[in-house]
């Protein structure tokens, strides 16, 4: 009896499907917590996913729950969700009917009080100081006197007047503003990519550059809480900051206010416009250091003058004169032109004696000897001349002779070269002759044998030991009984000729045999002989 009742009992509840179950447990859950706002440390967080969502799980010391952040949402975070990082979350709790799992869709994210910011810009300072972007070696000095000065900063707020009046004030240069948000969503990727795009204008100077590029950058805010300053914290901004080429002075916040910027940058300035007193010079101050300097400069020339006077007069007056430097020049003058005419006549006379012995050996009778001598040598050297010509006519007819004689006997010596070459060419017609003949042969005989091989295959030789080729009304080779049927015409080929025939009987058709007509041959009848083929 009591299980009659246990039955009644349980036809008594409503039936649910499991989808109609799982919507109905989705529509309570997220009724009753449609925002909550959720303390926890994230766990499993490994940055966003392909699709630009991120998935991962807030956990306290005792439960766990599964957390996710859409792409749009995510983009409008004020800051980058971490590992281990303990925030608070707002949103509402859904359920994924797929997996019978619940979920806290976050639509905020808030790290968990100051000391959870501060820790976490800890944790990001001790990361990025360990890849060397806090490092003094790479600082760089600030130029003295730039011509251009590229600021980053909010273009409404009074930090940009600040700048400029202040630079205005010390020395007149050229000032380019980037506006970019300094607080709030997407502040810090406006900054990162401000510092970026000063760091791609092409340098002063240089062909097709719209804008010079600065020679000192200033990324400056006025002052704020810690929320309001965390976009400076932003890793984006930092690394900007360091990969930049251009010098980079970080004047955020108030001397008391610190951000991860001022550690990247190459010099911090504690207000805006101490980052512009950084900047530029005092235009007045140069102008009198000037004027110092040039007064100093011509003092000191007219004390170089004059020392120099005084010392060319002392050299001058050590100087001997001039009749005392050239009385010995004029005494030696003197000298020489005393004796310049006892040295022409001493010279005429010895020219004269030189003359005479020379005068002495050119005597008539001494010229005729000399005509004479020569006469007979160019007799002698003609006569040998005479000789060396007449053995070079008689060598020179020898030549001739030699090769007249090879000449007249080059007619029989070719004769004799043609009929060697006829009878050559005789030899080789009969030897292609009896090549071609026995190539013959050689093919005929191979063409007999692969006959004899074709005659051994055939299989008309296995139709003359009593085999038949039976073929349809299409002339095609029958192999089954099934493929005819009964009243069929078919042809039987022997060794000697064919016959034509009618089936009385047929057997069961192949697949497809309907098709062609043929009918089923009846059961039981014994099969006809087929083909060997």
């Amino acid at each position: 009896m009591s299980s009659i009742f246990d039955n009644d009992s349980q036809s008594n509840l409503t039936e649910y499907s499991v989808s109609e179950l799982s919507g109905s447990i989705k529509r309570t859950v997220e009724t009753a917590f449609d925002q909550v706002r959720v303390r926890g440390e994230i766990s499993g967080y490994r940055g966003p996913h392909s699709s630009g969502h991120a998935y991962f799980s807030l956990k306290d010391d005792r439960s766990r729950i599964d957390a996710v952040i859409w792409k749009g949402t995510f983009s409008k975070l004020k800051f980058r969700p971490e590992e281990g990082m303990e925030v608070i979350a707002t949103g509402k709790v859904t359920t994924f009917p797929g997996s019978s799992k619940y979920q806290i869709v976050i639509e905020t994210l808030e790290p968990a009080g100051a000391g959870a910011l501060m820790a976490l810009i800890e944790e990001r300072k001790r990361k990025l100081g360990a890849e060397g972007l806090f490092d003094p070696a790479r600082k760089r000095p600030l130029p003295f006197m730039p011509k251009v000065i590229g600021v980053v900063t909010s273009p409404t707020g009074a930090v940009i007047r600040d700048i400029l009046h202040r630079i205005a004030d010390r020395f007149p240069v050229h000032v380019i503003v980037w506006p970019v948000k300094v607080q709030g969503e997407g502040s810090g990727e406006e900054v990162a990519n401000a510092i970026r795009g000063f760091n791609a204008f092409e340098p002063a100077g240089a062909p097709n550059g719209a804008m010079p590029r600065p020679d000192v950058l200033i990324v400056a805010r006025g002052g704020g809480s810690l929320e309001d300053l965390w976009s400076f914290n932003d890793e984006i901004v930092v690394r900007a900051a360091a990969e930049s080429r251009i010098p980079l002075i970080s004047a955020v916040g108030h001397e008391t206010d610190w951000t991860l910027i001022d550690y990247a940058a190459d010099v911090r300035a504690p207000t805006p416009t101490g980052a512009a007193e950084m900047a530029v010079p005092v235009k007045a101050e140069l102008e009198a250091q000037l004027s110092t300097l040039g007064a100093r400069l011509q003092g000191s020339t007219l004390r170089q003058m004059d020392y120099r006077r005084q010392s060319v007069r002392a050299l001058m007056r050590a100087l001997p004169s001039l009749d005392q430097l050239l009385a010995l020049p004029r005494r030696r003058f003197d000298e020489a032109a005393s004796g310049l005419g006892r040295g022409l006549e001493l010279n005429t006379l010895n020219k004269r004696r030189s003359f005479e012995r020379t005068a002495a050996h050119l005597r008539p009778d001494m010229l005729s000897n000399r005509i004479a001598e020569r006469r007979q040598m160019l007799a002698e050297r003609m006569t040998r001349a005479e000789r060396t010509v007449e053995r070079l006519i008689d060598r020179s007819k020898s030549r001739v002779g030699r090769a007249d004689a090879v000449f007249a006997s080059l007619p029989s010596r070719l004769k004799t070269q043609t009929a060697r070459m006829r009878e050559r060419l005789a030899n080789l017609s009969r030897n292609a002759d009896t090549a071609v003949r026995h190539q013959l042969t050689r093919a005929r005989g191979d063409l007999l044998a692969q006959e004899r091989i074709l005659q051994s295959l055939s299989y008309k030789n296995v139709l003359k030991r009593g085999y038949a080729v039976i073929r349809d009304e299409d002339d095609r080779p029958v192999s089954a009984a099934a493929m005819v049927s009964s009243g069929s015409g078919i042809s039987i080929e022997f060794s000697d000729g064919r016959i034509g025939a009618i089936t009385t009987e047929g057997g069961e058709p192949p697949a497809g045999a309907k098709k062609r007509g043929v009918k089923p041959a009846e059961p039981g009848a014994p099969p006809k002989q087929g083909s060997l083929f």
